[in-house]
């Protein structure tokens, strides 16, 4: 299956991810790239992308990838990958226009993971995160219901495509506790439940 071609319930979402790119950035971060597609699209974008993941087999994936897509791995090409565990590997504070991440966040300790993207991200920056939860009470049933109606919509027009990056469910949290973990780290944060099971976070650091 070729890139254009694949479909998942993190791929629906990328459209949410990259409209919130802003105008002339010129450094981007995605946190749990897995194999890279979303740096890649990035880099459309963004004049240099660096894609993390402390998966090496993903990594591996997303170089070779980025090879064959033209962006390569060299420090004179569009994007970038590394492979380590985002809470400590070296970068440099308030050194990114833009911060993204796709179904990565319930892999990580979230509050310290949203405090270190708080850091990184230069004053006007933008964070903007698609993420997974639980949902366990009753004000979840319709999105947990409008989920399985959408998907099955969904799949009956396109090939669901299975990424190879390591999995984790059930999320640690629920919906509710990464609503109120993301307020208590991103004071003045959009929150938004979506179908297929996700939630996105949006905020853009002051001045």
């Amino acid at each position: 299956m070729t890139e254009p071609d694949r479909w998942n319930h993190n791929i629906h979402y990328h459209p949410l991810i990259l409209a919130a790119v802003p105008a002339d950035c010129a450094r981007a971060l995605d946190v749990g790239c897995g194999e890279g597609m979303l740096a890649r699209e990035l880099s459309r974008l963004s004049t240099r992308v660096l894609g993390i993941d402390r998966d090496e087999p993903s990594i591996a994936l997303a170089r070779r990838h980025g090879a064959e897509a033209g962006t390569g791995t060299d420090t004179d090409t569009a994007v970038e990958y590394a492979c380590g565990d985002f809470l400590d590997y070296d970068l440099e504070p308030a050194s990114f226009d833009f911060i993204a991440s796709i179904a990565a966040l319930h892999h990580m300790d979230a509050r310290a993971a949203l405090g270190r993207m708080r850091e990184l991200l230069r004053p006007g920056g933008t964070l903007a995160i698609v993420g997974c939860a639980r949902g366990i009470t009753l004000s979840d049933l319709p999105f947990e219901a409008g989920g399985a109606v959408a998907h099955r919509v969904l799949t009956s027009t396109r090939t669901y495509w299975e990424h190879p990056a390591p999995k984790l469910w059930p999320p640690p949290q629920t919906y509710a506790q990464m609503r109120q973990i993301a307020r208590r780290e991103l004071p003045g944060v959009r929150y938004r439940r979506h179908l297929l099971w996700r939630y996105s976070l949006t905020w853009t650091k002051p001045l």
